[in-house]
């Protein structure tokens, strides 16, 4: 019989990279039947073996967190899935019911939430130890309560084997081929490497080290391609004014092939988070995606980070608060000669196709769930 299970999301678009083009996709290659509730407004639909319900897109975040849960749990306890994966916390209540109901319960944690809501911009400082006390000792009472908990990084999985969870890692590495350099303009249609050229994809916010990226460009000889979703208009208002920006080319939220693109053009990919607790030990996908189309990586300089960069030969880092010293960075490793230039990009892919690769999270995964899948 096929086992029929559903991943829900009321926080991430249809498409998310880890949820539906990795975790998705590769269950139902595995011969499971694949659900996935999303609340985009993009309607329902099928690909690549994976079925898409729509529950409607919320009107703002109360409404995603509160109205799209409920909505979600009134279409998912209806259907027979015996296997729930829920991606988001707001959706930990609606896990507990289900379970209550006998469904097996997966919660993929992808982010160090406690950490992460004491560094959200938008809640007062006062009330984010308010929040972050309570919240993670509900999400540990569940995560006790769930068949298995799959964490985007070995930190997060750490934190829930403490609590007594049945934890494992899934990194978010690439999936292997998906984003390779190419060799020559000629074979692929893509753009040669563009001279001096570095980039950054991903969310764009202070946070993220958008601000230290483009005043480290007014010392920096170099063309940054920016590239998806701003953290408001009001900062892409205030980055637009910043003197460098007439050296930035956005390029807006781009699909797969245009981050391909992107990366096809850059010489040097930046990753400069602010060193806040729930950045210090992650593992973000982007840094790993330079290195799989072959871009050498200037990264903030986390005592993790830099074991990665240094131990692998494919980038450096530099504090990610000091713009002079970015800029320096910036222009020492665009100076690099190009036999080295060429070891590093060389050095870039073989880490992600023998270690930082989807294929080894994608096997931990399927083990996962061929321990909790009924007979």
């Amino acid at each position: 019989m096929t086992v029929r299970i559903a991943h829900l999301t009321t926080a991430h678009p249809r498409f998310d990279v880890r949820i539906f083009h990795k975790e998705c996709r590769s269950l139902a290659r595995q011969g499971y039947q694949v659900d996935l509730y999303v609340a985009d407004g993009g309607g329902d639909g099928q690909r690549d073996g994976v079925s898409i319900f729509d529950v409607g897109p919320p009107t703002g975040r109360v409404s995603r967190m509160l109205g799209k849960t409920w909505t979600v749990w009134n279409r998912v306890r209806k259907t027979d899935a015996q296997i729930i994966h829920i991606h988001d916390p707001e959706l930990l209540p609606i896990a507990l019911m289900l379970k209550c109901m006998g469904r097996t319960i997966i919660y993929d944690a992808h982010e160090d939430v406690p950490r992460q809501i004491l560094s959200k911009p938008w809640i007062r400082p006062w009330i984010r130890q308010a929040i972050a006390w309570p919240f993670e000792r509900f999400e540990n009472f569940v995560a006790r309560r769930c068949a298995v908990v799959i964490c985007a990084t070995p930190h997060i999985a750490q934190r829930y084997a403490a609590q007594g969870a049945n934890s494992i890692d899934v990194n978010n590495y690439p999936i292997p081929g998906e984003l390779d350099g190419p060799a020559t303009q000629e074979t692929t249609g893509l753009a040669p490497r563009v001279d001096r050229t570095i980039c950054y994809i991903g969310g764009i916010a202070r946070i993220r080290g958008a601000v230290e990226m483009v005043q480290a460009l007014e010392h920096a000889d170099a063309r940054l391609i920016l590239a998806g979703p701003m953290e408001s208009e009001a900062f892409h208002t205030s980055l637009r004014a910043m003197p460098a920006w007439s050296k930035v080319d956005y390029r807006g939220v781009l699909d797969r092939p245009g981050i391909r693109q992107a990366l096809s053009e850059a010489q040097l990919g930046l990753v400069l988070l602010h060193p806040i607790p729930n950045y210090l030990d992650a593992l973000p996908v982007k840094m790993f995606e330079y290195m799989a189309a072959g871009v050498p990586v200037l990264a903030s300089d986390f005592p993790l980070w830099r074991e990665i960069l240094e131990s692998s030969g494919t980038g450096r880092c530099v504090n990610p608060l000091d713009t002079t010293s970015i800029a320096q960075a910036i222009n020492a490793m665009l100076a690099t000669p190009v036999d080295q230039l060429e070891r590093i990009r060389a050095a870039c892919r073989t880490a992600v196709q023998t270690t930082y690769n989807w294929r080894n999270e994608e096997a931990k995964l399927v083990s996962a769930y061929a321990k909790i899948t009924p007979p």
